[in-house]
């Protein structure tokens, strides 16, 4: 028995070398092989105007109003963020389940043998090196800033429709909740993106633009206005999304050095001092280069985080910390079905509850994924997508876990013995509230201080760089002048964020972040549906398609006509069209 087959799949596999942007097959190949793309066009280099210019101007305008008139500009937000709650806290709630359930559908479904790479690639980086990256991804000024605050917090005072203060399940409900917030929905999150970007660039051989992710559903378009929408939209999300990190970055610093110095509480003219020193830093780690500037604090804050947290875990409630872990899994897959589905509709406290915890989270991670995307894009080179979405989901995840129990239970044991956490004067100080409990104090909190300084300079820093890249047509060295813009830039929005919650900068904060991620939502929708159109014309899939429907027709024929002694091979369909003849070799002139 035959089977129709139109091409001869190439014997050899190539060697994978770097990927053109915008490729195209040079000739028509058929959809079953996965063959080299070649340049369609010369990238283009240098700013591109639209989609620096029109951000960088409303950019501007947010900044002079927030400084000429910090009361308007709160008074506008604060009405914003109303709206925003009332009418769409449904889709970012609902939203953030959904991208879960996608990546893990993705990962366990078809698609989740299809490589991100050519085909028969290896991984660009061992599975250690990878693992570990994907570790320094998990760690941030986030962590820092809520691994004592949220647990303490929730365990002072549990989610609406858990039960009053002090009941025997509070400790369970605070770390599941945080967990919820802080484990597997934000990493499916960046995972979307992260998948989309890594898919387009080494399968596809796209530009690593948000827009380029868009051509199977909008194509010559995804390079026209409607693409260049989306990018402003991705730079306005991780302008935004960066400075809230900033500005939490600054308020611990703030609180730690009222503590450490004893010098008193100081006002927003320190908040703005310390941005702007930190943001001096993280401009100069920026153009310094990746190798020079982020990898090299990168693995600083790595080994003060990892001391930091093994320090607290031997001088606190070790026993509790270990007894704590399962307990939390437990209890979070458990409770997992109630908090996705809580939403505004179970009462006004309910509403605001969630405008202060998930949907801030949820908004706050959405305009961190253009930046977090790009990143584990960029080290996932060669995996499979069920291997991506599995370390993506697991390794942060199991950090984020580590990291609670190890904090938050600490802060937990102590508000349980006595002493007073929850009740500090602010959350950025019931960190250092708790550290006081411990030895070494002093020390410890100048650990903190420097840890976060570190975070907030190589997270700012990456997210300037990211915000470069989109503004000159994807390349992955943007121009240094373009990268201080957008870093100055993030510091100064931060600082308008911070001035515009007033007496509680946190309130800033949030409410900015979820108004400017609302748009995002939106593209991060679409960018599932793209991505999905992607790949259902993946090689691997057209190819498992012949394959099923050519082997079931071979045996069906095989066993009519010859029983169970048949053999199956792959010939050319003899009612098939000649092939075009092979064109004469002249051979080298002269000869």
């Amino acid at each position: 028995m035959t089977t129709q087959q139109d091409r001869t799949p190439p014997k050899t596999r190539r060697t994978a070398r770097d990927v053109v942007p915008h490729r195209e097959p040079t000739t028509q190949a058929h959809p079953a092989l996965d063959v080299e793309h070649e340049s369609r066009a010369e990238v283009r280099r240098g700013l591109d105007v639209w989609v620096f210019g029109v951000p960088a101007a409303l950019a501007a305008g947010f900044l002079a109003w927030g400084f000429l008139s910090t009361d308007s500009l709160s008074s506008v937000s604060g009405s914003a963020l109303d709206w925003v709650l009332i009418n769409t806290g449904w889709l970012f709630v609902l939203s953030a389940s959904g991208f879960v359930v996608f990546v893990l559908w993705l990962a366990l479904g078809k698609y989740g043998r299809i490589p991100l790479g050519r085909d028969g690639e290896e991984p660009e980086f061992k599975t250690v090196s990878w693992i570990a990256m994907m570790f320094s991804a998990g760690m941030g000024i986030g962590l820092m800033f809520f691994g004592v605050s949220e647990p303490v917090s929730f365990f002072d005072a549990p989610p609406p429709g858990t039960g009053a203060a002090g009941n025997p399940e509070a400790a369970e409900t605070a770390m599941a909740t945080t967990l919820f917030h802080w484990t597997l929905h934000p990493w499916a999150i960046y995972a979307v993106v992260g998948l989309a970007i890594a898919y387009g660039v080494y399968r596809k051989g796209r530009v690593q633009l948000i827009s380029a992710v868009f051509e199977p559903l909008l194509g010559k378009h995804a390079h026209g206005p409607a693409g260049r929408v989306i990018d402003m939209l991705a730079i306005f999300a991780t302008l935004f999304g960066s400075a809230a990190s900033l500005g939490l970055g600054a308020l611990q610093i703030r609180s730690g050095l009222e503590i450490v110095t004893g010098i008193g509480a100081v006002g927003n003219a320190v908040l703005v001092a310390i941005i702007a020193v930190l943001t001096a830093a993280f401009v100069l780690s920026a153009i310094s280069g990746v190798s020079r500037g982020i990898q090299w604090l990168s693995n600083i804050n790595m080994v003060l985080a990892v001391s930091l947290a093994a320090f607290v875990f031997v001088v606190g409630p070790s026993i509790f910390i270990l007894n704590l872990v399962p307990t939390s899994i437990g209890t979070y897959i458990g409770d997992l079905p109630m908090m996705a589905a809580r939403t505004g509709a179970e009462g006004q406290a309910t509403s605001a509850w969630l405008g202060d915890w998930t949907v801030f989270y949820w908004a706050w991670w959405l305009s961190w994924t253009p930046f977090v995307g790009m990143f584990i894009a960029r080290i996932s080179r060669g995996r499979t997508i069920r291997q991506f979405v599995t370390g993506v989901l697991l390794v942060p995840s199991a950090v984020s876990l580590v990291w609670f129990c190890i904090f938050g239970g600490t802060a937990i044991d102590l508000q349980s013995k006595g002493t007073d956490i929850a009740g500090a004067a602010s959350s950025e100080s019931q960190l250092f509230g708790m550290l006081d409990a411990l030895p070494l104090t002093t020390l410890v909190s100048v650990v903190v201080m420097v840890l976060v300084a570190i975070f907030f300079v190589s997270g700012a820093d990456a997210a300037s760089i990211v915000m470069g890249t989109l503004s000159e047509h994807g390349t992955s060295e943007p121009r240094r002048r373009t990268v201080i813009f957008w870093g100055v830039a993030t510091g100064a929005t931060a600082a308008v964020m911070l001035l515009v919650g007033g007496s509680d900068a946190l309130d800033g904060l949030q409410q900015l972040t979820i108004v400017a991620a609302l748009p995002f939502v939106l593209v991060m929708v679409g960018l599932c549906v793209s991505l999905v159109k992607d790949l259902r014309q993946d090689p691997l899939v057209v190819r498992r398609e012949y394959a099923v429907d050519a082997v079931e027709q071979a045996v069906v024929a095989g066993v009519t006509s010859h029983g169970e002694d048949f053999v199956i091979s792959v010939g050319r369909d003899p009612e098939a069209a000649p092939p075009a003849p092979a064109p004469e070799s002249k051979g080298p002139v002269g000869s």
